[in-house]
């Protein structure tokens, strides 16, 4: 299992936390995401290869802005 953590711009509250969670752990491969409000972090974990752009087009979506 891999990691990854990404800076998303954006999320203020639980219901964010909630979106951005829901939003990365529908995509294939993703086991878990857990957001950071203090650090506008979410951090990602992987069964298997996702694509940073999938992972953009979920954050965007939420309505969110990924930043790294």
């Amino acid at each position: 299992m891999s990691t990854e953590v990404l800076k998303v711009k954006g999320m203020t509250c639980n219901h964010c936390k909630h979106a951005v969670e829901s939003a990365l752990s529908d995509l294939p491969g993703v086991a878990k995401a857990t957001v950071d409000l203090e650090k506008g972090e979410v951090t990602v974990e992987m069964t298997q290869s996702v694509s940073h752009e999938a992972m953009k087009e979920a954050i965007d979506e939420a309505g969110y802005e990924l930043v790294s």
